[in-house]
């Protein structure tokens, strides 16, 4: 009778078990990442972005270029902007830029790097001088180079450009959602720290990533209904605040330097005061060995009766050979004999 085949399944497993296993450790763990972003790399935007249009392709990177140069305005500033498929919504016109006493033409290279950027600039022809001329960092680094070799293409692209025109100022790239965040921190950092010589603005605190309307389906560009929106409002004050001065203020006036503090000195004018009385008592200095002595003048003090008539009784007065003077009406006169 046939067996079962659960029968046969049974008889193979107990022979599995009869032999020695060879032991090998179990794989290594990967490193944990924050579940935040594992479900970034998972988000898809949900904004609209136009369709795009076809490009002339430059016969030196091979990529698609537009190069947009506006008649100039003598009454308003010109900034130029160079960057990649960021700005194609400006360049074609499907998102306005705000209007003001700035004029912005655009440099635009879909899909380059710092390296390309930096070709199409030497070889950008200009009618006029623009007033400030911003960079856009590129992003597209990040699925083709490493961080370190992106942060040397930027800062040649940096180069030529503050060789070119003084005024340089540097917009950081707006984050992806197909790529992980903390790649793209890498890189700003590595951006930052090679255009310390020049302005950089950032941009990633406004755009954050919970708010999937600011991207279009393909993860990488934003909306024009919302993302590009932001962009285009943190270009034009990035730019205004480079070449519009602030408004002046009163200058302060410095203070008074502090001064000693002097006493009030009172001087009268008039006439003369009268000297002083000399002093009675008068002292004589002598030689050595000789002695001093004080003569004290008499000095006649008055008395009234009643005081006198006290005296009398305490001490009698003791007889002279002139007699007393005479004293005014109600007083008497007293002498001090030394």
């Amino acid at each position: 009778m046939p067996r079962a085949r659960g029968h046969r399944r049974a008889k193979a497993a107990r022979r599995r078990l009869a032999q020695p296993q060879d032991w090998s450790p179990a794989p290594a763990v990967p490193e944990f990442v924050a579940r935040e972003c594992q479900n970034v790399l998972r988000w898809r935007g949900t904004g609209f972005r136009h369709r795009v249009r076809r490009w002339p392709t430059s016969v030196l990177t091979g990529k698609s270029r537009k190069l947009v140069t506006p008649a100039r305005d003598p009454e308003k500033k010109m900034v130029f902007v160079v960057g990649d498929s960021h700005l194609r919504a400006m360049v074609d016109g499907y998102v306005a830029v705000p209007e003001g006493p700035l004029c912005f033409s655009y440099l635009c290279v879909p899909g380059a790097g710092g390296s390309q950027l930096r070709t199409e600039l030497l070889h950008a022809d200009l009618p006029w001088t623009p007033d400030a001329v911003c960079v856009c960092a590129p992003s597209n680094d990040l699925v083709s180079r490493t961080v370190d070799s992106a942060g040397l293409d930027f800062s040649a692209l940096l180069t030529t450009a503050c060789s070119f025109w003084p005024k340089v100022f540097v917009l950081d790239f707006p984050p992806r959602l197909n790529i992980e965040p903390g790649l793209q921190e890498l890189l700003r950092q590595e951006y930052h720290r090679v255009a310390a010589r020049v302005p950089y603005v950032s941009v990633a605190e406004h755009f954050p990533l919970h708010r999937l309307e600011l991207w279009c389906p393909d993860q990488v560009h934003l909306s024009d209904s919302h993302g590009m929106e932001v962009l285009v409002q943190l270009l034009w004050e990035a730019a205004f605040q480079q070449l519009v001065p602030p408004p002046s203020q009163a200058p302060v006036r410095p203070p008074a330097p502090k001064r000693a503090r002097v006493a009030p000195r009172l001087v009268v004018t008039g006439h003369v005061p009268v000297p002083r009385h000399r002093n009675p008592w008068e002292w004589s200095v002598v030689g050595q060995g000789g002695k001093g002595s004080s003569a004290i003048p008499p000095n006649p003090v008055w008395f009234r009766g009643p005081m006198l008539d006290a005296m009398e009784k305490v001490s009698p007065s003791s007889g002279s050979d002139g007699g007393p003077a005479v004293p005014p009406a109600g007083q008497v006169t007293f002498t001090l004999i030394p």
